[in-house]
This record gives structure tokens, sequence and C-alpha cells, in this order.
């Protein structure tokens, strides 16, 4: 069987690593190792006892701005495994994640992407029971998902998200990672779904591999990264010719916190507390969703002439699936 090395990017989120590690240590067939991009200025210490090597490496930027792009990079670059599975550092893997990824990440397979299920506020007080997690963890309204059994093609790079998915260490090679040019939050997914397809690597759906999302407040559309989400956006129209994250940009445009033109990109105000109240996920949510902003905002226009043209706006410069 290919040995599998677990590799995740964190800032803060003590607790939901501490958890990640010890789902880790609850596998059927133990990782060969742990890589942890620290994007902070201090290592993460006292991390559980495992019987696996876990590995700290340091990425940060002098702005302080988050290098998801550059710490998924260093964190494949420094694992030594056949395979690299990537997990957010808010996911706790399912005993059979890495038998599953392991059995799945062929050379010339492509990009493989497991089941999430996302788990209640306090799902993780008890520790872990996994046979609760599926009880009460729920598949995200918005996402496509993996087929009932086996592997599914899937057939539209935008889908791509990076919570949790895995590629044998050849097809990372000819992918040539993640762009670096993404900082903040925002975009570097669909660039790498987008470098995948023109590449003809293949990106699947995969029944198991599954991980559980704890809870975390959050807010959608991320309105606390407008800066970032505006940025990136422009830059991946740089690369491709048209800009990605339109549901967010559409969303923004409609808070009054953009201008949200063909022709550039426009910051107006910052949130204010009424936009958080409005973003924000509460306890009682699972996940944060931007479908249910965007439908309020919608609703709150003057007339239906206006709910008409701003919906069809939204279609124009929305993706056909949501990447949250």
């Amino acid at each position: 069987m290919r040995d599998v090395s677990v590799l995740t990017i964190a800032r803060g989120r003590e607790a939901h690593l501490h958890n990640v590690i010890r789902g880790l240590a609850a596998q059927t067939v133990p990782p060969r190792e742990l890589v942890i991009a620290a994007m902070q200025d201090e290592l993460y210490d006292g991390l559980p006892d495992v019987p696996f090597p876990i590995h700290q490496i340091q990425v940060t930027r002098p702005d302080g701005e988050l290098p998801l792009a550059a710490a998924r990079n260093a964190v494949a670059a420094r694992a030594s495994g056949v395979v690299l599975a990537f997990v957010d550092v808010d996911c706790i893997p399912h005993p059979e994640l890495v038998a599953d990824v392991a059995e799945a990440c062929h050379d010339g397979r492509g990009l493989v992407m497991g089941e999430v299920a996302y788990l209640p506020k306090g799902a993780t007080e008890g520790g872990l029971d996994f046979d609760h997690f599926d009880k009460i963890g729920v598949k995200h309204s918005d996402r496509q998902g993996p087929p009932a059994d086996g592997m599914r093609y899937c057939e539209d790079y935008r889908c791509f998200w990076s919570l949790n998915f895995a590629m044998h260490r050849a097809d990372w090679a000819r992918s040539v990672g993640f762009d670096e040019g993404y900082f903040g939050y925002g975009g570097e997914d669909t660039d790498f779904g987008r470098v995948l397809d023109a590449r003809g690597i293949d990106i699947w759906w995969m029944k198991g591999a599954k991980v559980y999302h704890q809870y975390h407040d959050h807010c959608m559309p991320p309105i606390h990264h407008v800066e970032a989400v505006v940025r990136n956006a422009e830059y991946f129209a740089t690369r491709w010719g048209h800009r990605t994250m339109g549901h967010w940009l559409h969303a923004f445009h409609l808070m009054g916190l953009i201008d949200n033109s063909d022709d550039a990109l426009t910051i107006l105000r910052a949130p204010n507390d009424a936009d958080f109240e409005m973003c924000r996920q509460t306890g009682d949510m699972p996940y944060a969703n931007s479908r249910r902003v965007m439908d309020k905002l919608l609703r709150d226009l003057d007339t239906e002439e206006e709910r008409r043209a701003a919906a069809q706006a939204g279609e124009d410069r929305i993706s056909a699936i949501a990447a949250e």
C-alpha cells in the first residue's frame, strides 16, 4: 500500500489541530507523517503524542496576510510520502481516510476529493466519537459531493476546494502546485482547479476519505476578507481573462461594499456591524452559507423589477458551482 503524508496548514486553532492529530492517531493505516505549515510567528507547542512523526515549518508574510497557497506548496515540498493528503486544520479525518487515499491515488489518477460532513457547535466536546459524528454531520447544501459508491469524474474544475483532497506525488509535480500570487483569502483553489484542467489532470469525487468539519465562527460571504477577495479576483483575471468568486463579489456589491463593474472593482466602504450580523454563522448553523445572505439581499430590494435585475446580474457573474 502506498504511504501517505498528511498535510495541513494552520494559524491559531490549536484545539482544532489537536483533534486533527487525534483523528490521525485513530487511523486503521497510520500516515507516514503529518506536516504542518504554521502561518504564524511561533510553531505549535504541546501537540498530542502520536506514533508517527510530526514536522512543522513556518510560512508567514511580512504583511501578516494568510499565505495559503505558499503554505500548501511548502508542506508538499517537505513531505516524503508517495501520496499527499491535504486536510484543513478544522477537519477531523475519519479512521479510514489514510487507507482510502492510499488505495485511490496512483500515478496518473489526478486529484481526489473526499467526503465532508459538517458538525454542529459543541460536537467534539466529549472527544472523538466517529459513530456520533456520522449521525449528526451534515452535507453542505450548495456543494456537489461524492457518488454513492466508488469514484465519479468531476467535469467542472470550479468544484475543487482544498478542504480535503489527495494526489499522488507525481501528479502533484505535474500540477506545479498553487500559484503563490494569491495571498490572503480566496481564489487560489479555483486557480489550481483551472491549472489542473489546462494540464489534463483529472479531478475526481470519491466515496470515503471522509473528514468532519469542526464548527467555528465564520462569515459567508467572507466580508472580513473583502480586500483580499477583490485583489485575488483581479489577479485571477490577469491569468485567465475573467474574474473568479463572482458570487461573493455580487453579494459585496448588493451590500454596498464594492462597485462590481465590468471594468474594475472598487472598494467603497468597510463592512459594519449590521453586515457582520447578517453574514455571521450562528451556533445553530453547522456551516456558513452565502446563498442564505444572497436570498435576503434580493428580498430586501424595493421592487420585483429590481430583484429580477439584480438576480440576473448575479447569474451573469456567479459561477455555476459555488466555491465557499
